[in-house]
């Protein structure tokens, strides 16, 4: 938890009053913070423990909303030697205030002495700062340049230590240029910076740098092109959780335009599940574009999908969509897409919705196939709505491909213009219920296999046991580690 969340002593009364000197601690500065993160990092580069430096990112994320500029500018002081050329970049972009305002550093000693041991790890979390701190502030020109200037700076390193700030970095870079609408330029320099990554055996920059140009090709629809590079990129092996989710999403979108509407409803859902709980509007995404492939697929999504809690408003489109396909109301489909006609395409699932059409006619002739052993056509395309040139033609066409893709049970008798049902049978005497208890132990079996190669095991377990020190080190290094991961904030989903 951080130390500002920690309650301090007040002036209301107490059983065991403290002496007047023991007067209450000043609140730890934020600049006080951002040294103690750059002494967290500093120790995991020397030690070479990649989890300290992740620790620091997760740190960082949670202090960024109290960061002023006053603060950035006293830690570039502090964090790089005046006279280093990232020192001068970083302190020119950084806009400048009054240092009269400049927090009291009050638990810090007056004499102590910056890190300036020139680390790689310090420098390329300078760059990340100011990077997040100029977007916070919307000041996009100059964050394209911290940005560019630490895409530079990051070509000529190759440390492990050094991965996982990339990899914010990475991220933040292409956030940027996709906030000022400009992410065609700096497609080259991600698949550059992926061959990098591959070179360097950097798994985390490469599961990070694939889903940005996912990202980068489905901004402009370039699914085709998007599909190659997945196809042909190096094994996705799932180091990050956030990453996996996000490309578990784009290969749902990939999916669904292609046609492939199993595989898209398996990959989306799972996405959804898998996402953390503080990542609502990721989830929202995943569950729109889900419902949308579970209708063409010819499934009506459960009423508990769309009332779960904080979606309820973002998924009211798609719930009186959904109604409207259940129903089989040509006309009522019709009225709720031109309602909704901004939300779908800001969304952008209206070209999906238009493939939609379709299973409302099937959904409204299966309707009446149930409720009428003999109709004429034009009854039927007067049920269906059907507003074109020669309803009847039609009508008949749409029954004909119905009874040949086996949606009915049912026959055309072309002499009187009529079709005619067949007697409903009995369900279980089908391979329907065979179909559907195969699916399910389909899904249980996967999520387990899923379950089982997410698990842990304490490393070099087969081999001598560890002191009763270490052990105890590492376990308090994983219970803080926990304490922070429950406190990490997913907005940048």
């Amino acid at each position: 938890m951080p130390e500002e969340d920690v309650p301090m002593l007040d002036s209301s009364p107490q059983p065991a009053a403290p002496p007047p000197a023991a007067a209450a601690a000043p609140a730890v500065s934020t600049v006080h913070h951002l040294k103690e993160i750059a002494a967290l990092i500093e120790a995991g580069s020397l030690s070479k423990e990649v989890r300290r430096v992740s620790r620091a990112v997760r740190l960082t994320v949670v202090l960024r909303r109290r960061i002023a500029a006053r603060d950035v500018s006293a830690f570039i002081a502090f964090a790089l030697p005046a006279s280093s050329d990232a020192y001068a970049r970083l302190s020119a972009l950084l806009p400048k205030e009054d240092d009269t305002e400049m927090d009291v550093d009050a638990a810090a000693p007056a004499t102590q002495i910056s890190i300036k041991h020139g680390l790689p790890e310090i420098e390329i979390y300078c760059y990340l700062l100011v990077l997040i701190f100029l977007i916070d502030q919307k000041k996009y020109d100059e964050a394209k340049a911290c940005a560019n200037a630490s895409i530079a700076r990051l070509k000529n390193l190759n440390r492990r230590t050094v991965d996982v700030l990339a990899s914010r970095l990475y991220f933040y870079y292409s956030y940027v240029y996709e906030l000022t609408n400009s992410l065609a330029e700096i497609r080259g320099n991600l698949l550059a910076l992926h061959r990098m990554a591959t070179l360097h055996r950097d798994e985390l920059g490469q599961e990070t740098l694939l889903n940005l140009l996912l990202r980068n090709y489905l901004h402009y629809n370039l699914y085709d092109q998007a599909e190659k590079l997945r196809s042909k990129a190096p094994r996705f092996e799932a180091h990050s959780n956030q990453q996996f989710c996000r490309y578990l999403f784009y290969l749902g979108k990939i999916r669904t335009i292609q046609l492939e509407y199993t595989d898209a409803k398996e990959s989306l859902l799972q996405a959804a599940r898998k996402a953390p709980t503080a990542a609502l509007g990721f989830r929202i995404q995943c569950n729109k574009w889900a419902i949308i492939v579970r209708l063409l697929l010819g499934e009506i999504p459960e009423r508990t999908v769309f009332m779960q809690k904080g979606m309820k408003k973002a998924l009211t489109p798609y719930f009186e969509l959904t109604n409207a396909v259940r129903v089989g109301d040509l006309e009522l489909f019709r009225s709720v897409a031109d309602k909704f006609a901004i939300t779908f395409s800001a969304d952008r699932t209206r070209n999906l919705i238009v493939r939609l059409r379709h299973n409302v006619i099937r959904t409204g002739l299966r309707n009446i196939s149930i409720s009428y052993s003999r109709i004429s056509l034009a009854d039927i395309a007067k049920k269906l709505r059907l507003d074109s040139k020669d309803p009847v033609a039609d009508a008949e066409s749409i029954v004909a491909k119905a009874i040949r893709d086996g949606a009915i049970d049912a026959t055309i008798d072309h002499a009187n213009g009529w079709m005619v049902s067949k007697e409903t049978g009995d369900v279980y005497s089908t391979n329907e219920p065979q179909i559907a208890f195969n699916s399910r132990i389909a899904f249980c079996l996967n999520m387990h296999n899923e379950a089982v190669k997410a698990m842990r095991f304490p490393p070099n377990s087969h081999k001598e046991k560890e002191s009763a020190e270490k052990r105890r080190e590492k376990l308090q290094q994983e219970e803080e580690l926990a304490k922070h991961m429950a406190e990490e904030d997913d907005d940048d989903f």
